[in-house]
């Protein structure tokens, strides 16, 4: 383990001249010139500015901060793992690689900043897939030790969490926090930017998996949850009584698995053929119907136990035109509020690990170059 550690390490001086070959072919960043500064600076202030970079998956994104204004947000998404029909880890740690550094300079480009004006950066270190992970955060500590930085290393559901005090910055705590995605299904309490709790999490599939393993099993595309959104909002989310798991479970966890049997189960033997254009509409409704309707009974439980009146919900999952609307409504009639971020900030992106890591930088939280990457899964670290 300690090997693996200083090779994470020692990796960053090539993230240093990579990025310094780059810089001195396009002349953006000034000089190509090395000059390893130290890791400080004055005290990081509301009007510091912050470059965010987010690589855990298959998005490659950087963001720039000047004070809480967003200034741009520039996420390359690697489309070509549609063809597989999942995250292949190995081409994706590869694209990262490949472009990171046009992304960064994009990001600087559309914010009109340069290096120069940077004040610190924060990028994710946690979870997430090793070498996707790797290539971001020795991208950073590169950045950082050319420039005289400070760093701090950002969790990623931790970006989900915050990500709605982007355009929000009236949500009240404690709030409640669903975040709902192809790996992550899990309800957090939160009552500081400091502080939370997670209180729930899935026992086996996240919702993102269910929609993903359901589209796989009717032949649609993947990512699933874009095409079942798509057809349910033409079927019958009635037509099949498909099971709610623990949805009346004292617990806040979720099950999903249960679901993609049942699927299977009914196109085997209830059709005993594939699927007609309505019947495929309908079980999309219908499978959807189910999944929906456990993750917002069980965040409004979670909240009316907490007292919580505001609820964040974010992730990728986030973005399904159901949920939004069935939550707002069951929400309104408890007098809660719903926040929701634009979709640019449902799916992995930079501008939430800026967001978070501008409150933990502001609270005088750095990070050390040799801080290291972690792969756990959101259901070992964040279990209640």
């Amino acid at each position: 383990m300690e090997h693996f550690r200083l090779a994470i390490y020692d990796s960053a001086v090539f993230f240093v001249f990579l990025y310094l070959r780059v810089a001195g072919e396009s002349g953006r960043f000034g000089s190509a010139h090395i000059h390893i500064l130290s890791n400080i600076m004055t005290t990081f202030t509301q009007d510091s500015t912050l470059l965010a970079i987010e690589s855990s998956c298959d998005e490659t994104s950087a963001a720039l901060f000047v004070g809480a204004e967003l200034r741009s947000n520039i996420i390359s998404s690697q489309m070509f793992h549609t063809t597989f029909g999942g995250i292949v880890p190995e081409l994706a740690s590869r694209a990262h690689v490949q472009g990171i550094s046009a992304v960064v300079r994009e990001a600087l480009q559309t914010s009109g900043l340069a290096m120069s004006d940077v004040d610190a950066i924060a990028v994710t270190q946690r979870p997430g897939l090793a070498g996707s992970l790797v290539v971001g955060a020795n991208f950073a500590k590169g950045l950082a030790l050319r420039y005289g930085l400070p760093i701090v290393a950002v969790d990623h559901i931790e970006g989900h969490i915050y990500s709605a005090f982007i355009e929000n910055h009236d949500i009240a705590f404690p709030f409640l926090a669903l975040i709902v995605s192809g790996g992550h299904t899990s309800l957090f309490h939160v009552e500081s930017f400091e502080r939370y709790s997670a209180i729930g999490s899935t026992r086996d599939d996240a919702a993102g998996e269910a929609f993903d393993k359901i589209a796989k099993l009717l032949g649609l595309g993947y990512p699933g949850g874009i095409h079942i959104d798509r057809l349910a909002k033409e079927g019958n989310p009635s037509a099949i009584a498909f099971p709610r798991s623990m949805l009346r479970d004292d617990s806040f966890d979720f099950s999903f698995s249960g679901l993609k049997t049942a699927v299977r189960t009914y196109c085997q033997k209830t059709l005993q053929h594939p699927p007609n254009d309505q019947q495929l509409r309908d079980i999309c409704a219908s499978a959807q119907e189910a999944i929906v309707e456990v993750l917002v009974h069980k965040t409004l439980r979670a909240a009316e136990r907490h007292q919580a009146r505001d609820i964040v919900v974010a992730g990728g999952v986030a973005a399904n035109s159901r949920l939004r609307a069935l939550l707002r409504e069951r929400a309104e009639h408890q007098g809660r509020r719903v926040f929701i971020p634009a979709m640019a900030y449902c799916t992995d992106n930079a501008a939430m690990i800026g967001c978070i890591g501008r409150e933990k930088l502001l609270h005088g939280t750095k990070s050390p170059l040799t801080f290291t990457i972690g792969v756990g899964s959101l259901r070992a670290q964040y279990r209640p």
